[in-house]
């Protein structure tokens, strides 16, 4: 993957800052852990890939979806753990946006966004910006699929995860492994609502042993969203004093 890609992958998959973490602690988050031991699957790999099938579909005929979301991240070197909270914004094609908010102040502390051909980290506290272009075809599938673009059967092998350690007894949870190696994507793991197979959790367990949560909340695929939240306009008045910065370079 182009390092100017993974800087904004490890951006949206990566701790929230302090300012807009709702909580940081030491002790293991027990529903953010990695499982001890590999989970013993189901023996129906068919009904996995069915499943899989199910949610692409989903996304791919989901005109829009907006929600709000929790990210806890749990370093897999420190055991700690850190929760963020804001609102997802997607529509197809290829267009997606996270604003994390302060729990304590109620405002957007930053936000990252892309309209398919660019993507923006904008930092607000800071009145700091960068900008990357973007391909259609960089961004690992792991991330378009929730926009309706990519193929998860392509990128993945699955099958059904039956280890209760994450989701309710009701959730259908997916056990995907990439089929090429990838440091940013050891596991990957989805819960799964087996009434519409929208996804409510995504795992991500990275080579390092870090866990990367993310819970959704309150759906609406009846909101209209707007293409311009998907941009971030410099010469905007709600830009004025904002500075254009150099994006963070990846190892």
């Amino acid at each position: 993957m182009p390092a100017k890609i993974l800087t904004f992958v490890l951006a949206l998959f990566g701790a929230g800052s302090a300012e807009d973490a709702s909580s940081v602690r030491t002790a293991q988050a027990p529903s953010a852990q990695a499982p001890s031991a590999r989970a013993t699957p189901a023996p129906a790999g068919q009904e996995a890939n069915q499943i899989v099938d199910a949610v692409q579909k989903f996304y791919q005929d989901t005109p829009q979806l907006t929600a709000k979301f929790r990210q806890t991240v749990v370093s897999g070197t420190f055991g700690k753990t850190t929760v963020s909270d804001g609102q997802v914004y997607l529509k197809k094609p290829g267009k997606m946006r996270w604003d994390y908010v302060s729990k304590r102040k109620k405002t957007i502390t930053r936000s990252q966004m892309s309209d398919g051909k660019a993507i923006w980290v904008v930092l607000v506290q800071d009145k700091q910006y960068f900008e990357q272009s973007l391909s259609d075809s960089a961004l690992p599938v792991a991330v378009t699929f929730l926009t309706g673009k990519g193929n998860l059967k392509s990128d993945f092998n699955a099958v059904l995860d039956a280890s209760g350690k994450f989701g309710k007894k009701t959730d259908r949870v997916l056990h995907l492994t990439p089929k090429q190696p990838s440091a940013q994507f050891k596991d990957l793991y989805l819960v799964i609502d087996p009434s519409n197979y929208r996804v409510k959790e995504s795992i991500i367990i990275n080579a390092g042993g870090d866990v990367n949560k993310f819970q959704f909340f309150e759906p609406n695929t009846a909101k209209k969203v707007a293409d311009t939240w998907f941009v971030f306009n410099p010469q905007s008045p709600a830009a004025k004093g904002f500075q254009r910065i150099e994006p963070p370079k990846s190892e």
